[in-house]
């Protein structure tokens, strides 16, 4: 039967044996640019609308010869 304290030493478990850890340098770092959630966004602010612009009829025309000059040669 194997020991569970010697199980979780082999499985390369370290538990916190209650001393104080050594102080972090960049830990009020971190917290200054985690410590809070961001700003809630809603839904309505993600979508911008404008409106649409008229067809041109000359732009949307099909060529024929333009299309060959654009996939042919």
């Amino acid at each position: 039967m194997v020991n569970r304290k010697n199980k979780s030493k082999a499985a390369g478990v370290v538990r916190n044996s209650g001393a104080a850890a050594a102080p972090d340098p960049y830990a009020e770092r971190r917290r200054a640019r985690f410590g809070a959630l961001p700003t809630h966004v809603r839904l309505e602010d993600t979508v911008e609308e404008r409106p649409a612009e008229p067809l041109d009829a000359r732009r949307n025309d099909y060529d024929p010869d333009e299309w060959l000059v654009r996939n042919v040669f």
